[in-house]
C-alpha cells in the first residue's frame, strides 16, 4: 500500500474539532450558476442548529425530488463559502463512485436531526 498525503495520521483532538452532524434535506433547488452541475440544498439540523444551506454536486446521481426528505451527513463548523451568488454554510459529505459521481454519506437508520458523529 502506498502512503499518500490524505493517509497521513492526525491527532484525535484534530478530528474532534470537526463538527459532523446529521440533517434532513428539506429543499433541493437547481443551481444553474454553479460551474459544475449542482443543487442548492436547505438542510434541517434540528432545533439546536436550525437550517443551513449547502451547494452540492449531486446531479449525476440524484434527481432533485429524491433528495428532499433524505438524511445526510455534513460538516457544520467550516466557515461559510461563497459559491457564485450562493452562500454555502455547511459541507455535505459524499464519496465518489467508480465514475467519479458523488454518492451521499447517509445514516442507514432514522436518527435525531443534529446528531453528532463521534
Amino acid at each position: 500500500m502506498t502512503e499518500t498525503a490524505s493517509a497521513s495520521p492526525i491527532a484525535f483532538a484534530d478530528f474532534e474539532r470537526v463538527d459532523i452532524r446529521v440533517g434532513r434535506i428539506v429543499r433541493a433547488e437547481e443551481f444553474p450558476q454553479a460551474r459544475k452541475p449542482a443543487y442548492k440544498l436547505t438542510i434541517d439540523f434540528g432545533s439546536d442548529l436550525g437550517t443551513r444551506s449547502s451547494s452540492a454536486q449531486l446531479k449525476a446521481r440524484y434527481r432533485r425530488e429524491e433528495l428532499e426528505g433524505r438524511l445526510v451527513v455534513a460538516v457544520v463548523n467550516f466557515p461559510p463559502r461563497q459559491i457564485g451568488p450562493f452562500m454555502s454554510q455547511v459541507l455535505t459529505l459524499g464519496v465518489p463512485d467508480t465514475d467519479g459521481a458523488v454518492v451521499l454519506l447517509t445514516p442507514d437508520k432514522e436518527v435525531p436531526l443534529g446528531g453528532r458523529l463521534f
